[in-house]
């Protein structure tokens, strides 16, 4: 594929367009099948039923988008068929609400696809010497199915606020095309930069409509697909040949959801719950009780991730201390927005909650 900076434009537009005219028709559809989501516990924020469908715009987006300019792409085949086997599970899941053997159980059985048609973990960077550190059979097959079944469900585990979830995977969508972008000549990333711009154009058709206030959620379809997508990508065909970015880009541009993922696990195995048990103990539930609106916590997450993203920019061009740097100011600063004593919370939340009924009524 011949590189062109016009095309890499029109595979970002293609999805975008695309995802923004079939949201809509996706919302008109999801009450007649019954993909709506009805708030009937204290978990969920919103007050009113939604749509729940929106993942469908998504999914068009960045697969119409995909197809146009890149089939027949080494890898591509299995990235398409992937995404799609993903998709379908997560439609399912929000129509039947599925149980979570049989939703590990899918993931696992595509993972396991996906290892048989090349998509792999077979090696990572090594930090303490020279070289690389390669897997053996067992390992990497084991490696690369925890891989994309893990970062699969971390961002539906972010999909709790309206725009958090499409906002974070824009971020680290973006994050990722510009890190293959800038290797592109050196390493041939090509592939993963387009790729992860229609992955990015998708969830950026579908933001308008999931912003706060949202008339619509991506559900188990959008926040899947979109995790898979950016699992997949990250030890694709050309990706693997930077050892450094193979492994640590990925985990730092989806440092907030991997974060909040493993101590959602954590705190449900030591209260004895189901790891995939619903729970408002996640980050941005923890921001809403010490007293930021919806709106803050997710423009707040948005540039944490933003940061987390510069982060990974800076690791791939070995600037090493720099980015520790700037990880460890994006540390402290999440600490200090939780932890302050100082502020006055009840007046925060109170005039946040007064703000979002008032906005609310005018909807």
């Amino acid at each position: 594929m011949e590189f062109s900076k016009g095309i890499m434009f029109c595979v970002f537009i293609l999805a975008f367009v695309v995802s923004l005219i079939t949201t809509p028709i996706a919302m008109k559809i999801a009450p007649k099948i019954g993909a709506m989501d009805i708030p009937k516990d204290g978990r969920r924020i919103h007050k009113k039923a939604i749509p729940r469908f929106g993942g469908m715009g998504i999914f068009l987006g960045t697969m119409t988008s995909t197809i146009f300019f890149l089939w027949g792409s080494p890898k591509i085949t299995g990235v398409v068929l992937g995404g799609t086997l993903i998709y379908i599970l997560g439609v399912v899941d929000d129509l039947k609400d599925l149980p979570a053997t049989v939703k590990f159980s899918w993931q696992t059985a595509v993972a396991v696809l996906m290892y048989s048609m090349g998509i792999k973990v077979q090696f990572i960077h090594n930090y303490f010497g020279d070289g690389i550190l390669e897997f053996g059979t067992i390992i990497c097959f084991v490696v690369t199915v925890l891989w994309i079944v893990g970062i699969t469900n971390t961002i539906n585990l972010i999909d709790g606020l309206d725009g958090l979830a499409a906002g974070v995977s824009i971020i680290a969508a973006l994050s990722i095309a510009y890190v293959a972008y800038i290797h592109g000549e050196q390493f041939g990333f090509l592939l993963v930069c387009f790729v992860m711009l229609a992955v990015a154009g998708g969830a950026m058709g579908f933001l308008p409509y999931n912003f706060y206030p949202a008339k619509v959620f991506m559900g188990d379809g959008g926040s899947l697909f979109l995790g898979f997508m950016i699992a997949i990508l990250s030890v694709v065909g050309p990706l693997k040949r930077s050892t450094i970015i193979a492994v640590v880009i990925p985990v730092l541009v989806l440092g907030i959801p991997i974060f909040d993922t493993f101590f959602a696990i954590i705190r449900r195995l030591l209260n004895g719950q189901p790891i995939m048990k619903a729970d408002k103990g996640h980050l941005h539930h923890h921001l809403m009780a010490s007293g930021y609106g919806q709106l803050r916590a997710v423009l707040m997450l948005y540039g944490i991730s933003a940061d987390m993203g510069m982060a990974a920019v800076l690791v791939s061009r070995e600037l090493y201390k720099d980015a520790f740097v700037l990880i460890v100011i994006t540390i402290l600063y999440l600490y200090v927005f939780l932890t302050d004593p100082n502020r006055n919370v009840q007046k925060r939340q109170a005039v946040d909650i007064a703000k979002e009924e008032r906005q609310n009524k005018h909807d």
